[in-house]
């Protein structure tokens, strides 16, 4: 077993054991929906990893042709142009000025082209994780509205709740899990965000993947401080 690459296979049996987890003690609740889309983000990530390896390597080969092409055409016309200026009877100074401004025109030009092919690979693949990560990210946020009206603080027998008070249907053990299950489901979306990071290099993708853990993070400190109060009640 590899242990310095995050494999999705074991990441897609967590989630799926979470959400029967959840399934079996909270039957019907929106939890439930979530953690089912969390398995189905699993699963695109690991399914379009082999189909973008391929289009990565299609892309690089092609590019590499491409600027091989270019450096040789601009190596070409730069051999010309200085055959042209100088003739057969030796450069004119005044020649020189025309020489030196295609040259620099060609190679500013074949740069630019050269760069734009060298990142070409990494943006066309950018575009699909970052769509897929940007799904991550709302589904933490839904997460986290699930745990929001969660609060220990109206199981106390001195609360009074008013007339727009939300309604309270978990006990203290019940309380206690589902906050643990959504925790759980946080750090799951974090580790599925970190699968979109293991067939890139991009450090657009890495510093979205790295919010978004951060993010989790948050989110679940916030939950166990809701755990804690729970246990010292």
């Amino acid at each position: 077993m590899a242990f310095d690459k995050l494999m999705s296979r074991p990441v897609a049996d967590t989630v799926e054991r979470l959400h029967a987890r959840i399934e079996a003690r909270f039957p019907g609740r929106g939890l439930c929906d979530v953690a089912a889309e969390l398995a189905t983000l699993v699963d695109q990530v690991s399914s379009n990893a082999a189909t973008h390896r391929s289009r990565i390597r299609m892309a690089r080969l092609v590019s590499r042709v491409l600027i091989a092409a270019i450096v040789v055409g601009t190596v070409v016309a730069l051999v010309l142009t200085t055959h042209a200026a100088v003739g057969d009877k030796g450069p004119d100074g005044l020649d020189w000025l025309p020489l030196i401004e295609t040259t620099i025109n060609d190679v500013v030009f074949a740069a630019i082209a050269v760069f734009f092919l060298l990142s070409f690979p990494e943006r066309l693949q950018r575009g699909s994780i970052l769509e897929m990560l940007h799904r991550l990210r709302s589904l933490a946020h839904i997460v986290d509205m699930h745990q929001l009206t969660k609060d220990p603080e109206r199981l106390r027998a001195s609360f009074v709740p008013t007339s727009v008070s939300a309604e309270m249907d978990l006990d203290r053990d019940q309380m206690e899990r589902y906050l643990d299950y959504c925790s759980e489901m946080l750090s799951l979306v974090g580790k599925t965000a970190a699968l979109c990071a293991e067939e890139s290099r991009d450090a657009v993708v890495l510093d979205t993947v790295s919010t978004i853990e951060t993010l989790t993070t948050g989110m679940s400190r916030k939950i166990w401080q809701k755990i804690s109060v729970l246990s010292r009640e």
